[in-house]
């Protein structure tokens, strides 16, 4: 998100159909956001440079300039780094997720869009970007919850043991849900930087994580990396 904060959230939706434009501000304006358009990626570039919005909606597949590489280059411009950029698309292909992740998005949501199901992703966003540091000692999501203070993690209140690794991991990608994590970052996160360990390491602890609270809590994206799925 951006370093400055208006008390009006403002968002820039960016898709090539006016309808889901339409759609998706009407909603965004019922909940009080601030919103601006873009039909292309080039118009995106020059509405952002003085809208300046702490979230980006952003489709994928749009003519001039697509949604990936409008990503890349607000990413490249510093007032951009830390803004929030999820992206819209109908292609449901994996290779379309990917390239978004490695363009810099932070999340992604297929069409149909669900307006609720949206609005709550976003709503979410801006309780965890207005109090970043906020500590919170426990996590209630998808019938677990992860209790900071004391280690522990009960899964519909049945109690599960995790070693340290397994659970700060655990706990890291359930505090931040839906964003996507590469293993060098898991690494720094979690294990640091005076600890000399592979990749792999992590691809190991998430199985044995998965092993104990279940399969679907953690979710692989292909060729980047791992995210909590709180749907």
């Amino acid at each position: 998100m951006t370093a400055a904060k208006s008390p009006v959230y403002k968002i820039l939706v960016v898709d090539d159909d006016p309808d889901i434009v339409e759609l998706l501000e009407f909603n965004l304006k019922k909940e009080g956001y601030q919103t601006a358009s873009a039909s292309d990626g080039r118009k995106a570039l020059e509405i952002a440079a003085d809208f300046n919005p702490d979230i980006i909606l952003l489709d994928v597949m749009m003519p001039n300039l697509d949604g990936i590489a409008t990503c890349r280059l607000l990413r490249e411009q510093p007032k951009f780094k830390d803004t929030y950029i999820l992206f819209l698309t109908a292609r449901a292909e994996e290779f379309s997720e990917v390239a978004a992740f490695e363009a810099g998005a932070d999340d992604f949501i297929a069409k149909p869009i669900k307006p609720r199901a949206l609005l709550g992703r976003l709503a979410a966003v801006k309780r965890r970007d207005q109090d970043p540091h906020n500590a919170i000692d426990a996590i209630d999501i998808n019938g677990l919850r992860i209790d900071r203070t004391a280690f522990a993690v009960y899964q519909d209140g049945k109690k599960i043991t995790l070693p340290k690794k397994e659970f700060e991991l655990l706990a890291f990608l359930a505090s931040t849900p839906h964003k996507v994590f590469n293993r060098e970052e898991l690494l720094q996160n979690i294990w640091g930087n005076d600890v000399f360990v592979l990749a792999r390491t992590v691809d190991v602890h998430v199985r044995k994580v998965r092993e104990k609270v279940g399969d679907h809590h953690i979710q692989t994206i292909k060729g980047v990396g791992y995210k909590f799925n709180a749907d």
